[in-house]
């Protein structure tokens, strides 16, 4: 193995370094009673946002891990312009999330799992891709894809038990 190979093992694969920090934050979403997605915002391999999904505790629609972590991220930089960032995020963004990464003009975004029901950056749309808006982002999706499935999976049948006994 080369010196290059050896560093990059001991160091450990970026992507997934920085998608288990997003999973460990989505348990603060699932401990609110939300549903657990969450993110971090990277800008020259330095965490600068990180951020969970918050409508249930805010009560509101729009407060959405991303959205909440881009504010953050744009504080930070003091520029709304997000150029040479990254997101990681575990669950693929949803047409609001999708357009709001475009218009923050990030470089890159990296997810856990796949969205067949509202996914828009493969599932059902691929707005941080189409070519006729302004902006478009690299994509990397499958990250630690198991990992982010089973948060989610866990947290929907706990949540189909107690609306169960509910009733």
């Amino acid at each position: 193995m080369n010196d290059q190979a050896n560093s990059s093992v001991l160091a450990g694969n970026p992507d997934e370094r920085f998608m288990r920090t997003a999973i460990d934050t989505a348990r603060i979403a699932e401990d609110n009673g939300d549903v657990p997605i969450g993110e971090v915002i990277v800008h020259e391999n330095n965490i600068i946002a990180k951020a969970y999904n918050q409508r249930e505790q805010l009560q509101d629609p729009t407060a959405h891990a991303e959205i909440i972590a881009l504010t953050q991220a744009a504080a930070a930089l003091q520029n709304w312009h997000l150029n040479g960032c990254t997101i990681y995020v575990t669950l693929e963004p949803c047409p609001m999330c999708a357009g709001a990464l475009v218009l923050g003009r990030l470089d890159r975004l990296v997810y856990g799992c796949d969205d067949p029901k509202t996914g828009a950056c493969k599932s059902l749309y691929n707005i941080v891709t189409d070519g006729r808006l302004n902006h478009r982002l690299e994509v990397t999706s499958g990250v630690l894809q198991e990992q982010c499935r089973e948060q989610l999976q866990e947290f929907f049948a706990k949540r189909r038990i107690e609306n169960k006994n509910e009733h």
